[in-house]
């Protein structure tokens, strides 16, 4: 038993000295940001496409949209006009995720298993015959949920929408700094759900609150990556379940990652760290691929393929 614990204490030793000697890591979020923000849009409302959507892209950023099928194709509802399928279409190209809000924005609690598996199957089928992309995400109408609706719900997702801040009608700029700043100091992942903007559900009283709130975060973009839901789900989940092995040589390593998971659904490139001054230029290449690489005065910073086998990078001081 002596011999044992004096194993497993050399082990954790030997590990935490070789992670400090390398200091190689993957970074909790992309960029190695201290924390996430994703912005979703909730119903399929048209202003998404001529305000949302723009507004985002004004400042380099992307969001989320939730759509329900019935809503999109009906359209019946004049006070509150809908985005159409070519619009989703065109939103998806720019860059912006469209994803599922269940087909005709029915409470899941309320209904059979059954109807709920059709609820979702149904509006994943008619994005991907509009849209040409199949959901990989999912957000509860009403926010309505349980352990049996989530287990259907998360069939073949990354994640789907189980946390979220009311970013609408009831929020104020004070509140809104005071969000951002606890995701700063804890590093958390925020999620922004917004529903009208001018009109519709829970609608901006002065959508200024809005913009203002999204300028000031983008003056902050050092410290916060702003992701789709689907981006920032997927790297949690990969940075959370992959192995990094490192070996050492003189002036290069050689880091293989090891991640299992399905390729096709979480697609998201990780950011490795490596903690080194005084470096001048490197060169990385995964494969045959070279990766670009970022030098900062204390680190080397770059994204790669977690599937994609060892990374050679070679450094020069």
């Amino acid at each position: 038993m002596k011999k044992l614990i004096l194993f497993i204490s050399w082990l954790t030793v030997f590990n935490n000295l070789h992670a400090a000697d390398n200091e190689v890591y993957v970074a909790k979020y992309k960029n190695d940001k201290a924390c996430a923000i994703s912005y979703t849009f909730d119903d399929g409302l048209k202003e998404h496409y001529t305000l949302a959507a723009p507004g985002l892209e004004n400042l380099g950023f992307r969001g989320t949209f939730w759509v329900n099928g019935l809503s999109v194709e009906t359209n019946s509802d004049a006070n509150k006009p809908r985005v159409s399928w070519e619009e989703l279409k065109d939103m998806n190209k720019r860059g912006h995720e469209i994803s599922n809000h269940g087909w005709s924005h029915k409470n899941l609690n309320r209904i059979t298993l059954e109807e709920v598996a059709t609820e979702i199957e149904k509006n994943d089928s008619i994005i991907l015959a509009n849209v040409g992309v199949m959901p990989r995400t999912f957000c509860y109408p009403f926010n309505a949920k349980n352990e049996e609706v989530l287990k259907i719900a998360s069939k073949n997702r990354v994640d789907t929408r189980t946390k979220q801040i009311a970013v609408g009608g009831h929020s104020t700029p004070e509140k809104l700094d005071q969000w951002v700043n606890e995701l700063l100091n804890t590093g958390d992942w925020g999620v922004g759900m917004t529903h009208g903007i001018t009109y519709g559900y829970d609608a901006f009283n002065d959508s200024t609150v809005l913009w203002n709130h999204l300028r000031k975060v983008k003056s902050m973009e050092d410290r916060i990556w702003v992701g789709t839901f689907l981006e920032v789900a997927s790297y949690i989940k990969e940075r959370d379940n992959i192995n990094i092995k490192v070996s050492e040589g003189k002036k290069q390593l050689k880091i293989t990652p090891e991640l299992q998971m399905d390729k096709n659904l979480f697609t998201e490139p990780l950011t490795l760290v490596v903690k080194r001054e005084g470096i001048k230029s490197v060169e990385v290449k995964q494969g045959k691929k070279k990766l670009s690489a970022r030098i900062f005065p204390d680190k080397v910073m770059f994204d790669f393929n977690p599937y994609s086998g060892p990374i050679q990078v070679k450094f020069k001081k």
